[in-house]
């Protein structure tokens, strides 16, 4: 394992580390190729994390009551929700909106306040056929970041949970320039950024870059890492993100980019309290191979000065 430079063992303080499904492969509510919830909580807890993102709606359970008494039994606590939402579709607005309800919900009942919003991806996450053009247009992007306004504003105020956007692969916020400009046509009241470090590195843009120069809008972080030679095969042969993950793009620190010291470095600077919540694309993959892949990326990103001890003075 590559050496951490010794001036990142010092713990970034303003950073809580966690972990999501997503790292245990599921992306799913229900899949026969994913492994059941009570393992994943099982194993979370065992590979030494202490927070978890709640994953697809569905996945775990939805009782408030019954998510709390699984969560308590193991000693773990949620940092955010997770949702689905098509932002630039007016006409998906309402299923939208129910959707998010639920999730967020949920997520204020289990004492969270962040909800994680992924676009929809515009090819089949399966088959990697398209399912909608991969360019919005003009009055598609004129209408984005109001929904996301509204979308914050509902939330904050109605259920004390910020809106994070998740800019992901093969969805119309993939690349610096659509998550520049999504930020640039948004309110930071209420839309602000999940910056998911293997997503943005995907899309050919340059976390450092959006740390250093839009910091205040960073409300909370992925970190995972890409495989350059995988990523330079999607370029060259069209794939589909589903095929990337299958030919394992996403990899475990320190191999891949962006660097996990570096990212750490720079969001250790910001006037923040951020959780990082550790994703790394398995899906699929067989039962046994979380786990030790979790423990690992664990350790390593321990080096890098990032634990699972949030500051008791931590703001919402």
């Amino acid at each position: 394992m590559a050496t951490v430079p010794t001036s990142l063992r010092t713990t970034a303080g303003n950073l809580c580390l966690g972990s999501a499904p997503d790292s245990w492969g599921v992306w799913f509510p229900e899949d026969d190729q994913q492994v059941p919830y009570t393992r994943f909580l099982d194993e979370l807890a065992a590979a030494g994390y202490r927070w978890l993102e709640l994953g697809p709606y569905g996945y775990l359970p939805t009782d408030p009551q019954q998510l709390r008494e699984e969560l308590d039994a193991r000693g773990l606590q949620v940092s955010g929700g997770t949702a689905f939402g098509a932002l630039h579709r007016p006409e998906a607005w309402d299923e939208t909106l129910a959707h998010v309800r639920r999730v967020a919900e949920l997520t204020a009942a289990a004492g969270a306040h962040h909800l994680v919003l992924l676009p929809p991806m515009y090819r089949d996450e399966k088959t990697g056929a398209f399912t909608e053009s991969p360019e919005l247009t003009a009055e598609q992007w004129a209408g984005f970041g109001k929904a996301a306004d509204r979308l914050g504003k509902l939330l904050l105020d109605e259920y004390d949970v910020r809106l994070v956007v998740h800019p992901h692969a093969d969805s119309h916020i993939q690349t610096q320039p659509e998550i520049e400009r999504l930020l640039n046509e948004s309110d930071s009241r209420w839309t602000n950024l999940c910056l998911d470090t293997g997503h943005v590195a995907y899309g050919g843009g340059d976390n450092l870059d959006l740390i250093r120069r839009f910091g205040e809008r960073v409300g909370y972080v992925h970190i995972k890492q890409m495989d350059p030679e995988i990523l330079a095969q999607v370029a060259a042969e069209d794939l589909s993100f589903g095929e990337a993950v299958r030919r394992g793009v996403c990899v475990s620190p320190p191999a891949g980019v962006p660097r996990p010291a570096d990212v750490v470095a720079e969001l250790a600077r910001l006037d923040a309290e951020l959780f990082v919540i550790v994703e790394q694309d398995l899906y699929p993959c067989a039962p046994e191979v979380p786990l030790p892949i979790a423990v690992s990326t664990r350790e390593h990103l321990a080096g890098c000065g990032l634990t699972g001890i949030r500051r008791p003075t931590v703001s919402k």
